[in-house]
């Protein structure tokens, strides 16, 4: 098993000033374990995480290996993306508003192409052999669910998807037992940022705390992290930084898209997720973001199979739980039905 860390060039397919590149990195499973028609996975992680919370093997509980490791072990080829505005990939702070959905999907869509180009021609790594059949999901946590729903509703470049921990409905940040749920803002995707458009801020205006506030700490520790949590962990991750040295850990990103602003608001990018036709699978912790995790099949009129899961002893943050290993199974078993379902979809075609 090995990684290759890759910058790739996407100006040209975003269409903004200066060069845009996009930072993944690229888990390869050993040769001998890659079946004939292999899984590669393109994960994005949530608002205020990189892609480091997929290739480090994350404190807490469960700890032991990194999921882009985990899934390499089974043959996957695992791709760990920063999209546009996060990470190592192109941040420059005067263009964040321009960083919307068109920007942020249409620069990973082109860096995942140039991946799957790589791997068929043979060139991603020496000695790894070229890839020309092999099936395409696309998986994201939170703020990466979004991106993918979008990106997957607008391009539908993958074979499947999977959401973890986002709600194209309603997504909402639960509190702890007596206090009012951590709502944040509600801007419709039909107003700029900079115009000041909430919907909801007399409802925000009313509330005891509201994300981001300082007293809203302990809310969102409960809603992020199961309480088997070491509690100096929790703070080192929803503080995202050391305590007194101002340094992030390396799953987290001090920068996102403007994208992001949108993401709370309700229905906002129900469009993409119903036009979405793929087999998508729907996965949360047992303390998450969604009030209606069952109600949330409603988002996906378009597929024929959406699966669902809830891990047990998981909060918001999945790969901190002592369950981890538990979620990153049901990921598996999906990912097999849907090379089943791309089969089946192909013999009817033919």
């Amino acid at each position: 098993m090995r990684t290759v860390d890759l910058r790739l060039d996407v100006t040209d397919a975003v269409g903004l000033s200066g060069a845009v590149g996009i930072a993944v990195t690229v888990t390869l499973p050993e040769v001998a374990t890659l079946g004939p028609e292999p899984i590669v996975c393109f994960a994005k992680p949530g608002g205020g995480y990189a892609r480091g919370y997929y290739t480090v093997d994350l404190p807490g509980p469960g700890s032991g290996v990194s999921q882009a490791e985990w899934h390499a072990s089974q043959g996957w080829i695992f791709v760990a993306v920063d999209p546009l505005g996060v990470g190592e990939s192109t941040f420059v702070p005067e263009q964040f508003l321009a960083y919307d959905s068109a920007a942020v999907t249409a620069a990973a869509h082109e860096a995942e192409r140039q991946i799957l180009e790589l791997l068929a021609e043979g060139r991603l790594a020496p000695d790894f052999p070229a890839i020309a059949q092999a099936v395409v999901i696309g998986i994201g946590q939170s703020a990466g669910g979004c991106y993918t729903i979008a990106q997957q509703g607008r391009y539908h470049a993958y074979d499947g998807v999977a959401i973890l921990g986002y709600s194209a409905l309603q997504t909402v940040v639960p509190a702890r037992p007596g206090r009012p749920a951590l709502h944040g803002a509600w801007v419709p995707r039909s107003y700029g940022l900079a115009d000041g458009v909430v919907t909801n801020a007399k409802m925000l205006a009313g509330l005891p705390t509201a994300m981001g506030s300082p007293d809203a700490y302990e809310d969102m520790a409960w809603a992020f992290h199961w309480d088997d949590m070491d509690p100096e962990i929790v703070r080192t991750d929803i503080e995202k930084s050391l305590p007194g040295q101002g340094n992030l850990p390396p799953w987290s990103s001090a920068t996102s898209p403007g994208m992001i602003g949108y993401l709370l608001g309700p229905g906002n990018f129900q469009a993409e997720a119903a036009a979405i036709t793929s087999p998508v699978l729907i996965a949360v912790g047992e303390r998450d973001v969604i009030p209606d995790p069952r109600g949330e099949l409603r988002s996906f009129l378009s597929s024929n199979s959406v699966d669902f899961f809830v891990c047990p002893r998981m909060a918001h943050m999945h790969n901190f739980a002592g369950t981890r290993q538990l979620f990153w199974s049901r990921i598996a078993s999906w990912a097999a039905w849907v090379r089943v379902a791309k089969h089946a979809s192909g013999a009817q075609q033919n």
